[in-house]
C-alpha cells in the first residue's frame, strides 16, 4: 500500500518504520513545512494541501502523522478527506485481537497489545508497548502513550491524552480531551477537560477549552 504521511517529524518517523515492517511504502510527507512540493530520493515532500493531488496520482492512503491529539483532530477536519481514504497501521510486533476494531488513521506502535473485544476510534494512537485490554472502549483522536495500561472495560473518550506509564484501573473512565499525566494511576473516573496526576491521581488543573497541546 501506498501511503501519504500528513507530518514530517519524529512521530512521523516511526510510523514510517511501522508502515515498512508491514510492507507499506511511504511515498510522501506533507507538511506546512515545506513552501512547494518537490521529489527527493522518491518520496515527495511539500505542503499538506497537495494531498489532494497526490492522493489519486499515486492511488495512496493517508495517515496524519501528528502526535498532537487537537491538532490531528484540526487536520483531518480540514482536509475532508472521506474515511476510506485513511489507512490503520498496525506493526508487525503489536499483538491486536482478531475481535478487536480499529478506526481509520489510528497508528499501533511495536510491542503494543490491544486485546479481545477492544474498540479503538478513528485517528488513535497506541503507542510502543502500551496495553489496551479486553472490552476497552477508546475513542477518536486519543493517545495511548508508551508503556501506559488501560485495564479491562476501561472507557477513554475522544481526544483524551494518557501519558507514559500511567494506569487506568478496569471499568474507569477517562473524559474527553483529559490528560493523565506520566506514571499516575486512575483509581476513579476522570472528568472531561481536565487533568490528573499521582498515584491515586488527583485533580492537577481544569481546564477552560479543548485539550490543545497534547504530547507525542
Amino acid at each position: 500500500m501506498n501511503i501519504i504521511l500528513i507530518g514530517d517529524s519524529g512521530h512521523a518517523r516511526v510510523i514510517t518504520d511501522n508502515l515498512a515492517s508491514c510492507g507499506h511504502q511511504v511515498i510522501a510527507k506533507l507538511d506546512d513545512k515545506y513552501s512547494k512540493l518537490f521529489k527527493e530520493s522518491g518520496c515527495w515532500f511539500g505542503p499538506v494541501l497537495e494531498v489532494h493531488s497526490l492522493i489519486e496520482q499515486e492511488s495512496a492512503k493517508v495517515i496524519v502523522a501528528i502526535g498532537a491529539n487537537a491538532v490531528r483532530r484540526k487536520i483531518v477536519e480540514s482536509l475532508g478527506l472521506r474515511d476510506d481514504q485513511y489507512a490503520t497501521a498496525i506493526h508487525k510486533g503489536a499483538i491486536v485481537s482478531p475481535s478487536a476494531v480499529l478506526g481509520q488513521g489510528t497508528v499501533v506502535m511495536p510491542g503494543a497489545v490491544v486485546n479481545a473485544e477492544a474498540q479503538i476510534g478513528s485517528h488513535s494512537i497506541i503507542n510502543s508497548r502500551a496495553v489496551v485490554e479486553h472490552d476497552c472502549a477508546v475513542g477518536d483522536y486519543v493517545h495511548i502513550s508508551p508503556g501506559a495500561t488501560v485495564a479491562g472495560v476501561a472507557t477513554i473518550d475522544e481526544g483524551a491524552l494518557v501519558e507514559a506509564g500511567a494506569s487506568i484501573v478496569p471499568t474507569k473512565q477517562v473524559g474527553e480531551w483529559s490528560v493523565v499525566r506520566a506514571g499516575s494511576a486512575v483509581l476513579e473516573d476522570v472528568k472531561a477537560f481536565t487533568t490528573v496526576l499521582g498515584v491515586p491521581a488527583q485533580i492537577a488543573a481544569k481546564e477552560e477549552g479543548k485539550q490543545e497541546s497534547a504530547t507525542q
